[in-house]
């Protein structure tokens, strides 16, 4: 995780990348928040996956291409600051931390509820604080641990979603014991879009958490044997992602009425409920449960090395910098384990809802921080037209998942809040300017 730790150990081929990618965003946000989007929007929500697909390829490839241009350890928070200044460099990396230290406690409860399935009579601390123990012990084995564990969850996640679509297609073509499924929806206007367009627009929002990842891709991009194959890892992990996860959603439709699914259960379990497939409960449970815990490690690995950085530059303590064997930055860690265990115990604490709330609000902080990049991105590299016109339609889909928030009462909570955290990071930012102006330069 340190500079020395990524030169001497292997650098990894593009392909690698990939998987690592695969492995840090299939997780909780498509295999649970998929259902909330086809909730919201009806069947074509399926669609806004192909949207949120776009808008994550726009803003991986301007951070890919200013990481073959300038590899950097502190990927998109460097990148601010050399673009912008001291403060923005602060803000990006303390935005991200705390959005995905929020993001990890409301996962690691999660895990802790899909574990309940199979073990009912253990407390939800209990199952978190093991999940918890078992992803630090991914961490302190170092990035080349990180990247072995993160491949094998890639395959895994990818098999179960390929094993729904190989049994959905049996069941629509009546292969099945059940037969073939009546037909859930009318291919009209009314029909696809039951919620009219602000249904889908409010829907987007869970579209962009299922590809929530790429920070952590950008910060595992340094580590290519070739940095300029960067984009080409992101380019076949999103059209891959793209592929299975509208594939996967469209055959979970056909199956079952859209207004059947609901967030407290996989859209996949939904689906295959009428016919007798006593393992795919299992099966399922099974792929939440390494999909939450992968991308719960990705976060941790991604913000331990961002608190890193943060205090090489000294925006945060210097000690926090310090690596032990295997290049990992064992104070940072502390750190990040004991606002982790904070972030368990408040969500198991607080009302349900409040803590969606918290959550909803730091997958927003995730976008701004999306945002961030693709202004850096103008700022530091040179853009011939078409890459102007991608960036803007980047803003404009992100834009659209932000502010389609405001539609529904639940996620517009989330989005004030995250202002308020937006606010109170400004805040310290603007209070430390006086502090850096003093710093000898």
């Amino acid at each position: 995780m340190d500079k020395n730790q990524g030169d001497s150990h292997k650098k990894i081929p593009w392909w690698q990348l990939t998987l690592i990618g695969v492995g840090c965003t299939i997780g909780t946000g498509f295999f649970l928040g998929s259902a909330l989007a086809i909730k919201q929007g009806g069947p074509a929500a399926i669609f806004t996956f192909l949207l949120a697909a776009a808008g994550t390829y726009i803003v991986y490839d301007a951070l890919a291409r200013m990481t073959a241009e300038h590899p950097e350890k502190g990927s998109f928070r460097t990148y601010a600051k050399k673009a912008y200044g001291r403060w923005a460099g602060f803000s990006t990396g303390w935005v991200y931390w705390t959005s995905e230290l929020l993001i990890m406690g409301s996962q690691l409860t999660a895990l802790a509820i899909f574990s309940k399935y199979w073990f009912p009579g253990m407390p939800l601390w209990l199952l978190s604080a093991i999940f918890g123990v078992l992803g630090i012990g991914v961490i302190i084995t170092g990035v080349s641990g990180f990247e072995r564990f993160e491949n094998i969850f890639a395959v895994v996640k990818t098999a179960a979603i390929v094993m729904f679509i190989i049994i959905a297609v049996l069941a629509v073509t009546g292969t099945l014991d059940g037969g073939r499924p009546e037909r859930t929806f009318e291919w009209s206007g009314e029909g696809l879009f039951p919620a009219g367009v602000t249904g889908l627009w409010a829907a987007l929002i869970y579209a962009f958490y299922a590809f929530g990842g790429i920070e952590v891709m950008g910060i595992m991009a340094n580590e290519l044997k070739e940095p300029k194959e960067a984009p080409k890892s992101g380019k076949v992990m999103l059209v891959l992602l793209a592929v299975i996860y509208v594939a996967s959603l469209g055959l979970a439709v056909f199956l079952v009425s859209w207004d059947k699914f609901n967030p407290d259960e996989s859209p996949f379990i939904t689906a295959l409920a009428k016919y007798d497939l006593a393992f795919v409960p299992h099966v399922f449970n099974g792929a939440l449960i390494i999909g939450g815990f992968s991308t719960m490690v990705a976060s941790l690995y991604a913000i331990t090395t961002i608190l890193s950085t943060l205090a090489e530059d000294k925006d945060a303590p210097a000690f926090f910098a310090k690596t032990g064997k295997r290049g990992v930055p064992y104070h940072a860690l502390v750190l990040t384990i004991t606002g982790l265990i904070a972030s368990i115990v408040v969500a198991l604490l607080l009302p349900e809802k409040v803590y969606e709330y918290l959550t909803t609000a730091a997958g927003l902080m995730l976008l701004y921080t999306w945002i961030f990049i693709l202004f850096s991105y103008n700022k530091l590299m040179e853009l011939p037209g078409i890459a102007k016109i991608k960036r803007w339609m980047g803003f404009l889909l992100i834009a659209a998942a932000v502010s389609g928030t405001l539609l529904d009462g639940s996620s517009r909570i989330g989005f004030f809040i995250s202002l308020l955290f937006l606010v109170v990071i400004a805040l310290v930012a603007f209070l430390m300017r006086k502090k850096w102006e003093e710093e000898p330069s």
